[in-house]
């Protein structure tokens, strides 16, 4: 997101761990997340070569960071709504979630949610295997490709069992503490 600062909210940020910003609209301090929950942890902080700009690095607490409900406020090209590429699992889980919604019968996601459990469970179990195989052998990029199929398995079986990806999020913050 981008939002401004002021040597005072810059002070707070440092002071408590999390941002502050300074809404020059309603010319008051406000603490991001301090009402709905959505709270930035500050991972890092570095400033520009003539000091007028802040980077600040986040670990972003809560599913929403823009005043619009999504997860950045960078999330559009040509009027066009997209995610942050750096959620690539939250784009491939929605293209999941929409081949679920709307079947098309050439897709290899509805012929998986379409088999259900016993489809979906069996080609993680193999995937599974593929990934300790590729582990063992030590190979790099067999461990990425299988590590993929792994991860779109498992979204296929979120998707099909109707657990959204950000519950999955949000289990791994509560495990990272």
């Amino acid at each position: 997101m981008m939002a401004w600062m002021n040597r005072e909210s810059l002070l707070r940020t440092l002071d408590t761990g999390e941002t502050w910003f300074w809404s020059r609209s309603r010319q008051e301090f406000w603490h991001k997340g301090g009402t709905s929950g959505h709270t930035q942890k500050i991972q890092s902080i570095r400033y520009d070569c003539d000091s007028d700009a802040i980077l600040v690095t986040v670990e972003q607490v809560g599913d929403i960071a823009c005043h619009t409900g999504e997860r950045s406020c960078f999330h559009q090209i040509d009027g066009t709504i997209t995610l942050p590429p750096a959620d690539t699992l939250s784009q491939v889980f929605q293209v999941i979630c929409d081949r679920r919604d709307n079947p098309n019968e050439s897709s290899y996601t509805c012929k998986l949610l379409a088999g259900g459990d016993n489809k979906i469970l069996k080609k993680i179990g193999e995937e599974s295997a593929e990934v300790v195989m590729a582990c063992k052998d030590d190979d790099a990029d067999a461990i990425a490709g299988e590590v993929a199929d792994l991860l779109y398995h498992t979204l296929v079986a979120l998707a099909h069992h109707n657990v959204d990806i950000k519950d999955v999020y949000r289990k791994l913050q509560q495990r990272k503490r």
